[in-house]
C-alpha cells in the first residue's frame, strides 16, 4: 500500500496534521466543550416522534433549502438576540465547520486570504488551506484580547478577503467587544465571520454581533447547535447574515446537504429551546466556580463567556496535562506554553477536576517546581 508522502496530495497539505482533540481513555473527559447534560426526557420523546415521520419519506430527498428549519433558527435568534432576524438570512449546514467551510468556497479559494486573530479556533486555518486560502495569522496582545487600532492596521495592510473573529475565543474565552468588530469590519472589503459557536454562555451584558448585522452586508454571524443546546452529536450549524450571502452559500453547497433526519431533529430540539438553555446556566455556574478556585492553588485564568476556562501558567504544560489524565481527569492541552483548557462540566465532574489540581499543585510544591508562572 502506498503512503501518503507517495500519494499526489496537494503540496500545500503535504505535512499537515488533522484536527481532533486526543481520544483517551479517562474517567472525567473535560477536552471537548461539550454540554455534560443529557438531553430531557420529553425532547426525546418528540425526537423518536420526528423522526419516525421524518423516516417515512427517506425514500425522497430532504428539503435541499431547509426553509423550516431556517425559519424556526430565525424565530430562536431574534427572540434570544432582540434582533430582528428573517429566514432568508439563516443558513444551516452539518456543524458550524460546514458553514465555515462553504464561506471559504464562496469567498476564499486560490489567489485569496482569510486572516484570523491567533490563538484561536484552530479549524479555521485548517479548513482555509482546504480550500486554497492563503491564511495570515492575526496578532493578539499577552493577555489574549484583540487592540482594535493593531487588528484594524493589519487588516488594512493584509487586505484579507475572508476576517475570522470569534467570539468568545476559543481557546482563551473571552468575548470580543462590538466596537472592535465594528473597527474591523469597516476596514476590511471582504467578509468578517464572527464566529459564535460559545455565545450562550457569555456572561450577563455581553451582546451579540447579531445587534451589528444591519446595514453590513459583508458581515456574517455563525452558531452552532453543538455546544449550548447540547447537541453535539447532530451536527447542525447555522449563520445570519445579508440574505444576498445566503444566496452565495447556496453556490457552493452541495445538493441536499442536509438530511431529511438532521432537519427534523433540529427542529424538535428548537421547540424545546427553553429546556435545553436551562443547563446553560448551571454550566456557567460550574465555571465561575473553577475560575475561583484558581488563585487558592497559585494559578490563573483569562476571563471566560464559553463554557470553558484556559488556566495556567505552568513550567511544563504537557507535564501538568499528563498529570491530570494520570488522576482520571482529561483536558485540552492547546499548544499555548504554559496553559491547558478545562470544560466546565457537572459538579460531580469540577469537583474531580478541581481535586486533581490540587493534587498535582501541592506536588508541584512539595518538590521545588513551580505550578505558577
Amino acid at each position: 500500500m502506498p503512503s501518503l508522502d507517495e500519494l499526489p496530495l496537494r503540496p500545500e497539505l503535504r505535512g499537515r496534521s488533522p484536527y481532533g482533540a486526543p481520544q483517551v481513555p479517562a474517567t472525567h473527559r473535560l477536552n471537548t466543550n461539550e454540554n455534560p447534560y443529557p438531553l430531557p426526557a420529553e425532547l426525546l420523546a418528540d425526537l423518536g416522534a420526528a423522526l419516525g415521520h421524518a423516516a417515512l419519506e427517506l425514500n425522497r430527498y430532504p428539503d435541499r433549502d431547509a426553509v423550516a428549519l431556517r425559519t424556526d433558527l430565525a424565530a430562536y435568534l431574534s427572540r434570544t438576540s432582540g434582533e430582528p432576524v428573517e429566514p432568508g438570512q439563516v443558513w444551516a449546514a452539518n456543524g458550524s465547520n460546514e458553514v465555515l467551510q462553504q464561506i471559504l468556497q464562496a469567498f476564499g479559494g486560490a489567489g485569496r486570504t482569510a486572516l484570523g486573530f491567533t490563538p484561536s479556533y484552530s479549524m479555521h486555518p485548517i479548513i482555509s488551506g482546504g480550500t486554497g486560502t492563503e491564511w495570515v495569522d492575526g496578532h493578539r496582545r499577552a493577555d489574549f484580547t484583540i487592540d482594535a487600532a493593531a487588528a484594524t492596521a493589519q487588516v488594512r495592510d493584509v487586505s484579507p478577503d475572508v476576517v475570522f473573529v470569534t467570539s468568545p475565543n476559543n481557546p482563551t474565552g473571552t468575548a470580543v467587544a462590538l466596537e472592535t468588530i465594528e473597527a474591523i469590519y469597516d476596514a476590511t472589503t471582504g467578509v468578517v465571520v464572527v464566529d459564535e459557536a460559545y455565545a450562550e454562555f457569555a456572561r450577563s451584558g455581553t451582546p451579540s454581533a447579531l445587534t451589528l448585522l444591519p446595514g453590513r452586508p459583508r458581515l456574517i454571524v455563525s452558531r452552532t447547535m453543538s455546544k449550548a443546546f447540547g447537541m453535539a452529536g447532530l451536527r447542525l450549524g447555522y449563520l445570519a447574515a445579508d440574505p444576498a450571502v445566503v444566496d452565495a452559500l447556496q453556490l457552493v453547497r452541495l445538493p441536499y446537504h442536509l438530511s431529511s433526519l438532521t432537519q427534523a431533529a433540529a427542529r424538535a430540539a428548537l421547540a424545546h429551546t427553553d429546556a435545553l438553555l436551562a443547563t446553560v446556566d448551571a454550566v456557567k455556574a460550574q465555571r465561575d466556580r473553577i475560575v475561583a478556585a484558581l488563585p487558592v492553588m497559585g494559578l490563573t485564568s483569562v476571563p471566560s463567556d464559553a463554557n470553558f476556562v484556559l488556566f495556567g501558567h505552568f513550567t511544563d504544560a504537557p507535564a501538568t496535562w499528563q498529570a491530570l489524565l494520570d488522576r482520571g481527569v482529561l483536558v485540552r492541552d492547546v499548544g499555548l506554553p504554559g496553559w491547558l483548557r478545562v470544560t466546565a462540566g457537572t459538579p460531580a465532574e469540577t469537583d474531580a477536576f478541581l481535586t486533581a489540581l490540587g493534587e498535582v499543585a501541592a506536588t508541584s510544591r512539595s518538590t521545588g517546581g513551580e505550578s505558577g508562572a
